[in-house]
């Protein structure tokens, strides 16, 4: 006996395909369970004559196929999701090894867990090859009326055989679809099934008669079509009908109800708000943790029962790209291996980084792209915006912030190269999940074995054209909760927004020398910088924009903006620059002529839209009326378009929880005796509260030799920090440093990646008049997010204010410990990267006095 060949357990049915093989994966195309039985018995009595390991894989409600002593029952829970199901599969077969014989429970109750065709082909695509390559022989029902064409099509594409089963009174019919490598002059007529005979039904008339058994053929929908088209006629049936068809479109958009997120999505989006959703999705699955923030804070504010805020939000029309088509683009690319590779601590960084090289160069399967090509003929022209919203994103305990990309696209030209530009965002946005910086977000989170797939957020970007350039009049991010307070008479609870003129990039970013305009919402005005020299060193510069000619995002002075038409007032954003105007006229008056500026400089401090309009009052409601709802403060981003009437129009284009923490336990600051012991002493320009922290070590990156540097050894130094950072994990160490820390411009300060300085207990930026390094206090900022989010405390150090003290020479005169803690450190770094051992360092803050000290105890008054 040929030990390839297997037998189905019906000798006429064998010699009818000339055998199964070893490595076959054998799907029954049929009406029901019943049916199934009929062919699944001879082929378990068959397995069992000779000895053969059976597998059962259960995982559906119905009544079990298969049992006995002898079968290896294994239950598994779709439910938990397609990528650990998936897993779960895969590490069963590979555990039980070559040669067994499996059979699985109906591939249609896959439905009932994913609500996606998509996901269910996906999953025969990725299992069934693995059976082949450990020579198994698996048989797999997949009822009829359960999935559309276009499914039985993808799994006859992937599996060795397929038969169509067919029962008509007592007679049992068998039509070979597919039988690979194997054909014969009657292989692929029906068969009938008589005993251990198979006659192939080969006239004509017998073939028209078993034909018309079925009657009239018609198309089935996907699943997900028929869930949809259930919701739409339940908006007429009764309260329950209603509450059944919420519940399962909830499941199918949101995500099961097991998390604080989702329970609190779906008190809020009613069946009209998810059946808008489920008409905007283009492929199926969760539309992501983005996407629900967004959708939910909009439900919230708009059902207000004062009504305060349905005239003043800018509608929207966002399209979502569901999270489904992102295992769908890996298994159709070939890929599933590498994320399959993931799943082992081993080579999760590993496999994420040969993926995060692929990515970009996928394909899609053809529905997709028509789907996303009509999506454009709905915005026609209007510039877009492609955003990640991944499961884990936007959610209680992990904000994902800045971790993912998204993309601005000015949707110009044809329509297909709208396509492209669109797909390659969309590839990218995927690329992204898959960088160092998300993956190590996810393992220092404890989320790398979490199901996390990737939706994508479309949203048509709130602005309008000016000239050639498209933006809105300001953005920004808004916090229900105001950590960053710089006086003691500030409300916390009041709120606080990050504001830019121009598209919000500027808000959310640590990219340029450009400051956004900090505003505490319990008194707008009331900025934390009065000084007019301050103001204008601590402004916005450049305005980010789309330039619709060129076809990209832009930085344009706002100079060069004041003269245009804006279909506001400008008064609203800017007010003259009164520093400047100093300076010029001064500079005038030295050189003996008229104190005349023709072009008079501005600086953005949003006077007239803070003190003339409605906006804080509506932000400071909106957010009070979010956070009362999440029960948890807010993190927010936002546009405001004024109207021709001056009316603020608010775009809420993004809402999660806002990972904070409280002021905690007041603490006394000490008095110092000695200055020489104080390496810090500042009035406000921190954040993190009150804090009583030892210091351990102090890592100092010294301004003078690193401004010394070009731009790769600038980078150098960052990748060293991280290295000092893993090292001292276990320890409290404090990082010094000059400028803005994490920049991704390194004139600015040092550009190192989060997860180069996640460890530290405290963060302090120094200025350095020299390099013209200076801090931005950059609350509200994705960076502030993983600060509070990882629990550490920041300082700003301005030594050149009243006040402040600064000695960075107590930790240059220590020991550099450098070359001990890092051996191949480069030695010329040594002279840069200082790391200094203290046994008696303490950090205080205390936010009622605003003040914050680092300082040895050897140095404090006794009291």
């Amino acid at each position: 006996m040929d030990p390839a060949r297997v037998s189905t357990g019906i000798g006429g049915l064998d010699a009818a395909i000339d055998g199964l093989r070893i490595g076959d994966n054998v799907v029954w195309h049929c009406e029901d369970l019943d049916d199934f039985a009929r062919m699944l018995e001879p082929y378990v009595a068959g397995a069992r004559r000779e000895r053969r390991r059976l597998v059962y894989v259960r995982f559906a409600d119905h009544l079990p196929l298969v049992g006995g002593d002898d079968v290896q029952v294994h239950r598994l829970d779709p439910a938990e999701g397609f990528e650990p199901f998936a897993i779960a599969v895969h590490d069963l077969v590979e555990e039980t090894g070559r040669e067994a014989f499996y059979v699985f429970d109906s591939l249609a109750a896959l439905l009932d867990a994913w609500h996606s065709d998509l996901l269910l082909t996906s999953f025969f695509k990725v299992t069934c090859p693995f059976l082949y390559e450990l020579d198994t022989v698996a048989y797999f029902p997949l009822l009829r009326d359960e999935v559309s064409a276009a499914t039985v099509a993808g799994i006859r594409e992937t599996t060795q055989v397929l038969f169509d089963l067919q029962v008509v009174g007592d007679e049992t019919y068998v039509h070979p679809l597919k039988v690979d490598g194997r054909s014969s002059a009657t292989m692929f007529f029906p068969h009938l099934i008589a005993g251990e005979r198979a006659i192939p039904v080969t006239s004509s008339a017998a073939s028209a008669r078993l034909a018309a058994t079925r009657g009239r053929m018609r198309r089935r929908p996907d699943h997900w079509t028929r869930l949809v088209d259930d919701a739409f006629d339940a908006l007429d049936g009764s309260v329950a009908e209603q509450r059944d068809a919420h519940a399962l479109l909830a499941d199918a958009l949101l995500g099961r109800d097991d998390g604080r997120m989702a329970g609190l999505a779906r008190r809020h989006l009613s069946l009209d708000d998810l059946l808008v959703v489920a008409t905007r999705l283009v492929g199926t699955g969760h539309i992501g943790g983005k996407a629900v923030g967004m959708l939910t804070a909009r439900a919230i504010l708009a059902d207000d029962i004062d009504g305060r805020f349905v005239d003043h939000l800018e509608p929207h029309d966002s399209f979502h790209l569901g999270a489904d088509v992102f295992y769908h683009y890996l298994v159709s690319n070939g890929w599933w291996g590498h994320r399959l590779a993931q799943s082992h601590p081993g080579t999760f960084l590993s496999a994420g980084a040969t993926l995060h090289e692929l990515m970009p160069t996928g394909r899609f399967p053809a529905s997709v792209r028509e789907q996303l090509l009509d999506m454009l003929g709905h915005f026609g022209q209007a510039p877009i915006i492609v955003r990640s919203s991944s499961l884990l994103e936007d959610n209680f305990g992990n904000a994902f912030a800045g971790k993912y990309d998204s993309f601005f696209l000015t949707n110009q030209g044809s329509p297909e190269e709208r396509l492209e530009a669109l797909l390659d965002a969309v590839r990218a946005v995927y690329a992204s999940a898959m960088s160092e910086e998300a993956l190590r977000y996810r393992l220092s989170r404890n989320l790398a074995e979490v199901d996390e797939q990737m939706a994508i957020l479309i949203q048509r970007v709130s602005g309008d054209h000016h000239g050639q350039l498209f933006f809105p009049h300001a953005a920004g991010v808004a916090n229900s909760s105001n950590l960053y307070t710089w006086d003691a008479t500030v409300d916390a609870e009041a709120g606080m927004l990050r504001l830019v003129f121009g598209l919000g990039t500027r808000a959310v970013d640590r990219t340029t020398s450009d400051h956004a305009r900090i505003v505490a919402l319990a008194d707008p005005l009331n900025g934390r910088l009065s000084d007019p020299e301050d103001l204008s060193a601590f402004s916005q510069r450049r305005v980010d924009v789309l330039d619709l000619a060129a076809g990209r995002q832009a930085a344009v002075p706002l100079s060069e903006l004041v003269a245009t038409d804006v279909g506001a007032d400008w008064s609203l954003f800017t007010s003259p620059d009164t520093a400047v105007l100093r300076r010029l006229g001064e500079r005038e008056r030295e050189r003996g002529r008229p104190t005349a500026v023709r072009a008079t400089p501005v600086v953005a401090d949003f006077r007239g839209l803070l003190g003339e309009t409605a906006f804080p009052t509506l932000m400071r409601d909106a957010l009070a009326t979010l956070a009362a709802a999440y029960d948890y403060p807010v993190d927010v981003e936002f546009t405001v378009n004024m109207t021709s009437a001056g009316e603020p129009r608010i775009g809420i284009v993004q809402c999660r929880p806002l990972q904070t923490r409280g002021p905690g336990q007041s603490v006394a600051i000490p008095e110092v005796a000695d200055d020489n012991g104080v390496l810090f002493a500042a009035p406000g320009e921190f954040m993190g509260g009150n804090v009583n922290l030892p210091i351990d070590w102090v890592v100092m990156v010294r301004a003078t030799p690193y401004l010394g540097l070009g731009s790769p050894q600038r980078h150098g130094v960052a990748r060293l920090v991280g290295e000092v950072n893993r090292r001292l994990k276990d320890d409290s160490f404090l990082l010094l440093g000059p400028g803005r820390w994490g920049t991704t411009t390194e004139s600015l300060g040092v550009p190192v990646r989060f997860a180069e300085i996640n460890h530290a207990a405290a963060l302090v930026e120094a200025t350095d008049a020299a390099g013209n390094f200076r801090p931005e206090l950059s609350y509200g900022s994705h960076f502030f997010q993983d600060l509070v989010e990882t629990g550490i405390f920041y300082a700003a150090v301005f030594d050149d204010r009243p006040g402040v003290t600064f000695h960075p020479a107590l930790v240059a005169a220590r020991e550099n410990a450098l070359l001990e803690l890092v051996p191949d450190a480069d030695p010329h770094l040594a002279a840069v990267v200082h790391v200094a051992r203290f046994d008696d360092l303490a950090l205080y803050s205390d936010v009622v006095s605003q003040r914050v000290l680092c300082v040895t105890r050897g140095a404090v008054r006794s009291p």
